[in-house]
């Protein structure tokens, strides 16, 4: 087991630019700091390898920060048949929850059945889930009789309720694990900077040399060399694929076919206790989760193609009529538009096959993909949270086959615990709970010995947070702390939005820049916007 660094490591930005100022070359520069490129940084960085991540906007800003929340090997998967993508996401769901105790728990679900073939039907099909966990499962399928699925789920809807099947699997932090990861690899020597765009490759002979960076608060440009350049950038990895051809002369077919998941928050009064509901076939063949997050309810996801790239998605009318039809299937209660207290969309970057003629994403593959171009630019994308390290293991696999980067072993990230992980601490309690100090795990007293720990802004937000994020944990702007440091707003975005001053005047203080109030003000608005 590799044990965290000790001391948090400082994130002041004159330093970071410093740093990137600096004449020389680096082994491996990353594209994206989503949960793709931080994990390929991360196992680079404790290779040994120098690495510097350059991320456009915020880490976890795009697709990174807006996942279900389910660390899981995906049951859907096996029902479409692949059994290697579900085994994979299986044994590294239980490497996650090592990894970050902090942040990601074991979580039971049960699924309610309303027909009386469900029971033997689901179950079957959860116990084959537990086998190929194997040693890794986190819990036995159950068989639970209708009294024991509603104490279960209360909250759920007991009229023709025949019985449920209870199983495990885990939930997470997403935004708050991309950011363990980014600290994690600033720990081992790799320089990470947000706000900091890939503006164009460097090319010399026919070859990736490089990139051009641009600061997006100075607009200072900076020209960096690497011998490896990692295309990490989620949904929009074609746009510097594009780059790369127009420069070689070699076109570049798209290969993302971007998806967009929505989600609903309500109140955790339409389903009380900690455990998760899944309906695996909704109406029309989709799958709906129920989960209780951080003093929350999380009603998704969606699966709707997508063809703009905007970065703060709207939700189509029918995908939240979608979400809201069918959990009044299942809620003794069922929530309305007006129960809404956020509502999020992320597009996640599915793998478009070769002929793709259009087919609808739900029924695409889940699975990563690593193309190594005639320039050298390595692109990935594709993938699921989950299997964010096994991705990072290929990534560097391929580019030292690729003889991009000199041969050293993997396996390295393995049990590798995050920054302020620890294992052998005592079990912090469920994900479910509302958000507080057990996020920060093992560090929560550097926290406390900051000024303003006494001093409570709302929603378990602390002013020292807000000072430990601006020292610590490379935030910048309002919604850096409020969406993806904690996370109000997607949690609750009127709340949210109310905290923006006290937080802008904070980081004000700590950054001597501007943290974008106004701009998040209008942020909670679009997080509020429920369609009809």
């Amino acid at each position: 087991m590799t044990a965290p660094p000790a001391a948090a490591q400082p994130t002041r930005r004159e330093q970071l630019l410093a740093r990137l100022a600096e004449a020389r070359t680096w082994d491996l520069a990353v594209i994206g700091g989503g949960a793709t490129g931080l994990g390929v940084a991360l196992d680079a960085a404790a290779r040994g390898w120098s690495v510097l991540l350059v991320e456009s906007h915020d880490f976890a800003q795009g697709t990174s920060s807006r996942a279900t929340k389910l660390v899981h090997g995906g049951v859907r998967y096996l029902a479409q048949g692949n059994v290697s993508l579900v085994h994979e996401a299986l044994h590294e769901r239980t490497r996650l929850l090592h990894n970050a105790p902090h942040l990601a728990r074991p979580l039971a679900f049960v699924v309610p059945c309303y027909r009386w073939w469900e029971p033997p039907f689901y179950g079957a099909g959860l116990m084959l889930y537990d086998a190929l966990a194997g040693r890794a499962a986190l819990g036995k399928t159950e068989f639970l009789n209708r009294a024991e699925t509603l104490r279960c789920l209360p909250g759920a809807q007991g009229q023709h309720l025949k019985a449920g099947v209870k199983y495990w699997d885990g939930q997470f932090d997403d935004a708050r694990l991309a950011l363990a990861l980014a600290r994690s690899a600033a720990a081992r020597g790799a320089l990470l900077l947000n706000y900091c765009a890939a503006t164009d490759l460097v090319h010399e002979a026919g070859k990736v040399a490089g990139l051009q960076c641009e600061d997006r608060e100075t607009g200072r440009r900076y020209a960096v060399r690497a011998r490896c350049v990692v295309n990490a950038a989620g949904v929009w990895v074609d746009e510097i694929r594009q780059r790369d051809g127009a420069a070689t002369g070699r076109a570049a077919a798209p290969i993302v076919a971007p998806s967009q998941g929505v989600h609903l928050v309500v109140d955790r009064e339409f389903l009380h206790g900690d455990h998760a509901l899944l309906v695996p076939r909704t109406t029309d063949g989709r799958v709906l989760f129920a989960v209780p997050w951080l003093g929350k309810l999380i009603l998704g996801t969606t699966d709707t193609p997508r063809h703009d790239l905007a970065r703060e998605p709207d939700a189509f009318p029918a995908e939240v009529g979608f979400i809201l039809r069918e959990a009044a299937r299942v809620l003794a209660r069922a929530p309305t538009r007006a129960d809404v207290k956020s509502l999020w969309v992320g597009l996640r970057p599915l793998v478009r096959p070769q002929g793709d003629d259009g087919e609808a994403t739900r029924s695409l593959s889940r699975e990563h993909t690593v193309r190594v171009a005639r320039s050298g630019l390595v692109t990935v994308t594709g993938g699921k949270w989950t299997t964010y390290r096994a991705m990072a293991e290929d990534v560097l696999d391929k580019c030292m086959d690729a003889a991009l980067l000199d041969r050293r072993p993997g396996g390295v990230t393995a049990d590798l615990v995050l920054v302020g992980g620890d294992p052998g601490a005592p079990p912090r309690g469920a994900l479910s709970e509302p958000p507080g100090l057990a996020a920060y795990g093992s560090e929560q007293g550097l926290v406390q010995a900051l000024p303003g720990a006494d001093r409570a802004l709302g929603g378990g937000l602390t002013e020292a947070m807000v000072r430990f994020a601006a020292r610590y944990e490379y935030a910048r702007r309002v919604d850096d702390v409020l969406a993806r440091r904690s996370r109000l707003l997607f949690l609750d975005a009127r709340l949210a939005s109310s905290l923006a001053a006290p937080v802008a005047g904070i980081l004000a203080q700590e950054t001597g820049a501007d943290p974008g109030a106004a701009a998040f003000g209008a942020l909670a608005r679009h997080y509020l916007q429920v369609p009809g």
